[in-house]
């Protein structure tokens, strides 16, 4: 059975910084891009941030400067430094990625982890 779990979220005050990860596992053969959206209260679910296997990553206009992205393929890890976090950056934080196993790739999509940012 694969999964991504994802850790790392929190209560923090605006101007400061967190940092998640998201882990795969099970019987996996490879993992594609990873990416991590997010989704505030009674919003959709948007792209903050993916990078691909070979470590080329594209961010959403409103984290560039502040997000990092990176991966560790070893680990079968992405992880997401997030820092200068301002009030907007409140939501839940999913990550995902298509992997190959058993003979096939899907999309995956780990559980969430909230993140809030006080003012």
């Amino acid at each position: 059975q694969v999964q991504l779990v994802e850790s790392g979220g929190g209560l923090v005050q605006a101007g400061g910084s967190l940092r998640l990860s998201c882990a795969a596992s099970g019987r996996i053969f490879s993992v594609g891009a990873m990416g991590w959206y997010r989704q505030a209260p009674g919003k959709q679910r948007n792209l903050v941030a993916r990078i691909t296997s070979s470590g080329s990553a594209n961010y959403a206009d409103s984290v560039k400067g502040r997000f990092t992205i990176s991966r560790d393929n070893g680990k079968n890890t992405v992880y997401l430094q997030m820092n200068s976090l301002e009030p907007e950056d409140t939501a839940v934080y999913y990550c995902t990625a298509p992997i190959y196993s058993d003979g096939r790739f899907s999309d995956y999509w780990g559980q969430g982890t909230q993140v809030t940012v006080s003012s």
